[in-house]
């Protein structure tokens, strides 16, 4: 099977996510410095930063991006080989939304699980 590399990070709908954002900066400390997502950069044992990271990201929850899904979660996990594994999910009939996208920031797909949450599928780019 091709392989689920990790979580690439969890995207939450919200009435407003200006103001949500700015509670778990004032709470929690979480650095959104008035965004409505952050990074968390990946950091080894020493705290040095290492490539990748996980986001935290607020949708308005009028957002349509989550649809067919009426959860107000989506999990975003990374792949290394986006093609090769929906070819895989496509055998064991699981339902896939939509096209396959890709930006700048790497290949993106998503899918369905079987009580109806929208999971975003991302391989990030190869870096050079």
């Amino acid at each position: 099977m091709k392989k689920i590399t990790g979580l690439g990070g969890v995207f939450i709908k919200a009435s407003d996510p200006k103001a949500l954002a700015a509670w778990y900066q004032e709470v929690l400390g979480i650095g959104f410095n008035g965004n409505v997502y952050v990074d968390f950069p990946f950091t080894d044992e020493e705290g040095k930063i290492t490539p990748g990271s996980n986001v935290l990201s607020f949708f308005k929850s009028t957002s349509d991006y989550f649809d067919p899904s009426t959860s107000q979660v989506m999990l975003n996990l990374r792949v290394s080989d986006l093609l090769g594994l929906l070819d895989e999910l496509r055998a064991k009939n699981v339902t896939i939304t939509g096209d396959p996208l890709v930006e700048d920031y790497g290949k993106f797909a998503w899918i369905m699980d079987p009580e109806g949450h929208k999971i975003e599928l991302w391989e990030p780019p190869v870096k050079s």
